[in-house]
């Protein structure tokens, strides 16, 4: 059982910008159910796709992996040999509770937990790449390129995941959607003050794109394929595919 989240419960003097630190990182399982409409399924469906595109002898990707729940519903669904998993975060109270989870269950694949910024890693010999609610954290000036490097280190036949809180261009959708997610949190037990305390801790650090931005950019990385296939309200999911056949 998960600690619950109660981390903005209380009024905070002076809030700063959001970091995923030893305490968010405690409360992590429970702030994600109770904040992304439609978590669960994606990290379901991200284990149906792993089933789909995996290939034998290639590596996965689960970059921005915080405790790892993408990372083991990818294992659980690798039945291909020589495949390995690398999953990586910048956090460290992340990782140390991400390496503990993946230890906890034992599978045929290996998963190699690391400690480094997603923008430091080579990507190469991929058949999946994972961004679970990742790049929407990185800096917008980065997003094209690792989404290039990502697409380069993809073999034929791969795909990437990119699951992200989305912006709209129709501004009164937009609203809609943005206040559904709001009736969506205080449904899960939120109060206003959590919901405003936290907003305003993320609207430095958490710069979200429309799926129309999201599409262009993946089209400009190489990507020749790519489609919503997930949205609650205001938070999605688009597969993108590499052309071509596995080797």
């Amino acid at each position: 059982m998960s600690n619950r989240d109660t981390l903005f419960s209380a009024p905070i003097a002076r809030l700063g910008d959001w970091t995923f630190d030893e305490r968010v990182a405690e409360v992590f399982p429970d702030m994600i159910q109770r904040s992304v409409p439609g978590y669960s399924n994606i990290i379901s469906m991200i284990g149906m796709l792993a089933e789909r595109f995996v290939q034998p002898a290639s590596q996965v990707y689960d970059l921005g992996c915080s405790l790892g729940a993408a990372t083991l519903s990818v294992r659980r669904n690798i039945h291909h040999d020589g495949c390995k998993i690398i999953a990586v975060d910048n956090s460290k109270a992340m990782v140390e509770r991400c390496r503990r989870h993946i230890d906890a269950f034992k599978a045929q694949t290996p998963v190699e937990v690391v400690e480094d910024d997603i923008r430091n890693i080579a990507i190469e010999n991929a058949s999946l790449v994972v961004l679970n609610f990742t790049l929407q954290f990185l800096n917008p000036d980065d997003r094209l390129t690792l989404l290039t490097k990502i697409y380069q280190g993809l073999n034929p036949g791969g795909a990437l995941v990119l699951s992200e809180k989305f912006s709209f261009e129709d501004k009164e959708m937009g609203e809609l959607l943005f206040n559904m997610h709001h009736d969506f949190k205080r449904a899960n037990g939120y109060s206003e003050l959590e919901i405003s305390q936290k907003r305003s801790m993320l609207e430095n650090v958490m710069l979200t794109d429309s799926v129309e931005a999201h599409k262009a950019r993946l089209h400009q990385a190489g990507f020749e394929h790519s489609e919503l296939w997930f949205q609650c309200f205001n938070f999605g999911s688009l597969v993108a595919v590499k052309s071509g056949s596995p080797a």
